[in-house]
């Protein structure tokens, strides 16, 4: 290949990634997907970063759940730490699929977040998800709760890149 055409390709790839972001971040911000999923809303108070804790096991599955009523729905990892069946919120579903979180099952992670009872059930919520050593899946910042869904793109891109 010339060095004229792999140019070329090279910014058709990033055009064509830039536009996915645009598009993806379109369709994040209607009303409809957003429900429940405002920082201000009941589901994201529930989330404690005074109180954070980390888990380790397997990844025995993913599910989507609404995790109050009126929500939309959210992606739940289940964990099997030490023979406990731990359902783990990652985010809205519009936000990232079992298969965008780049985690399967099987898989061994490290998760840091903040407990929260829904329904008088023990949740996880998760900040951020680690596989292996260089493989991190980030849905909110650590040290306040903030979720990357309610951050503005270039917010979002500057966290991604930490």
């Amino acid at each position: 290949m010339n060095i004229l055409f792999k140019k070329r390709f090279l910014i058709f790839i990033l055009f064509i990634s830039t536009l996915s972001c645009q598009v993806s971040f379109l369709h994040a911000g209607t009303d409809k997907d957003m429900a429940g999923w405002g920082n201000d809303d009941e589901y994201n108070k529930l989330y404690n970063p005074r109180e954070l804790d980390k888990l380790r096991g397997t990844v025995l599955k993913f599910k989507k759940v609404k995790p109050l009523p009126g929500m939309s729905k959210a992606t739940v990892l289940v964990l099997d730490d030490n023979g406990d069946k731990i359902d783990v919120h990652l985010c809205p579903v519009w936000f990232a699929t079992p298969k965008d979180t780049g985690i399967k099952r099987g898989d061994r992670v490290k998760i840091k977040g903040s407990w929260a009872e829904i329904d008088g059930e023990d949740v996880f919520m998760a900040s951020k998800v680690k596989k292996g050593d260089h493989y991190e899946f980030k849905v909110r910042l650590t040290k306040d709760g903030t979720p990357f869904w309610n951050m503005s793109p270039d917010q979002l891109e500057y966290e991604r890149n930490q």
